[in-house]
Order: structure tokens, then C-alpha cells, then sequence
């Protein structure tokens, strides 16, 4: 399978007080995964799905109650970020059938999803365009930490396992996808993720 994405190398430079408060903010979350995970992809790959299926559907729900408060259109905003959120976790369900997390990993998922949770919500409410921001920042991260992922599979260093039947379901690979594969459609999901969180981030600047 070819990379279908054509630039995982783009990055949104930080230009206002807001933007470098998000980049920081997400320099910190990476600090976290980094030394937990180091280069264990495929639990950090759990763990980073778990908290990037969170902004897609609080966002939704938050432009969806916008829209009916000021009696508006949400420009396509409510089913976009949920289609988003869905996306992620669908990366979610995949990882888990190649990762296997233990009970240590599930219990860190709960309370890292829990607590950006509500974190995020309360920034989305306050101040949704440093929360897309956020958003765009994760997602470069994750665009990285996928092509170190894809190295380690190149270099020999993770094994190439068979495609879990819900990875080929839901990007229509082949019968003999392998993870590899499945890597590179989620890295362009990442990328595509990405650039809608800062475009949206700009929009809302703009507005």
C-alpha cells in the first residue's frame, strides 16, 4: 500500500500567545508518553487513540449546542469533528487487536481519558481555538510517532503482523494487508486530522 498523504512533514509554527501555549502543552503530553512508552508504538499507538477520539466529539457536542443557542448553521463543523472522533476510534479498536494492552495500560487509558476529558471540554467551552490548536499539535506528534512506528517495522525491530480484520474492513485493504499497511492508512489519518484542526483554529481566529 503507497502513502496516500502527500506532506506528513507540514507543521502549523506558532504565531500567537495561544498557539505557543498549545505547542507547549503538547510538548509536555509527548514528555509523558516518551518515557512510559518509549519506543513500544503499539501501546503508545492505545493510548494516544484513547485520548485522540475525546476533541472530535466534545467539539461536536459543543458547536452542536452553539448551533441551537444562536439559532444557526454549524457549517458542517458538528458532523465533521464526529466523523472525526469516530475515526480515532476506530485506530482505537485496531491497536488493541495488535497491542494487547495489560491491565496497567487500560487503567492508565481510563484516567488519562478521564482527565482530558474535562480538561478539554472546559477549554473547547472557553476557548475552542487554542483547543483545536491543541488538536493539530496532537496530531503532528502523532504523524511522528507513526513513521517511527513504520521504521521499526522497516528495520525489522516490530514484527509485520497479518491486518486485524476490522483495520481491513474499515480501510478496504487487501486479504494480506499487514501492519505496515494498517500504519500508513492511520498516519494519513493523522495528517488529515491535522490540517482541519488548524485550519479550524484559523477559521476561528479569523472570526
Amino acid at each position: 500500500m503507497k502513502d496516500t498523504y502527500p506532506d506528513l512533514t507540514a507543521h502549523h509554527a506558532p504565531v500567537t500567545l495561544g498557539d505557543r501555549i498549545a505547542f507547549r502543552t503538547v510538548k509536555f503530553m509527548r514528555l509523558f508518553a516518551d518515557a512510559f512508552f518509549s519506543k513500544r508504538y503499539g501501546h503508545r499507538a492505545v493510548v494516544l487513540e484513547t485520548v485522540a477520539a475525546v476533541p472530535g466529539m466534545v467539539g461536536g457536542l459543543l458547536q452542536h449546542l452553539k448551533a441551537l443557542r444562536h439559532i444557526r448553521d454549524d457549517q458542517g463543523w458538528i458532523r465533521e469533528l464526529l466523523d472525526e472522533a469516530e475515526n480515532e476510534r476506530m485506530h482505537l479498536m485496531t491497536f488493541i487487536h495488535i497491542a494487547q494492552p495489560s491491565r496497567l495500560e487500560r487503567a492508565i487509558i481510563m484516567l488519562g481519558q478521564a482527565i482530558f476529558y474535562n480538561a478539554y471540554f472546559w477549554l473547547y467551552l472557553f476557548a475552542p481555538r487554542i483547543a483545536h490548536r491543541i488538536v493539530g499539535y496532537l496530531e503532528e506528534e502523532a504523524v511522528v510517532s507513526y513513521t517511527q512506528y513504520l521504521e521499526q517495522i522497516d528495520e525489522g525491530k516490530v514484527e509485520n503482523v497479518p491486518a486485524p480484520q476490522i483495520a481491513i474492513d474499515y480501510w478496504n485493504l487487501g486479504p494480506k494487508a499487514r501492519l505496515r499497511d494498517v500504519v500508513i492508512a492511520v498516519r494519513a489519518d493523522e495528517a488529515g486530522h491535522r490540517d482541519r484542526n488548524h485550519e479550524m483554529a484559523d477559521q476561528l481566529k479569523a472570526a
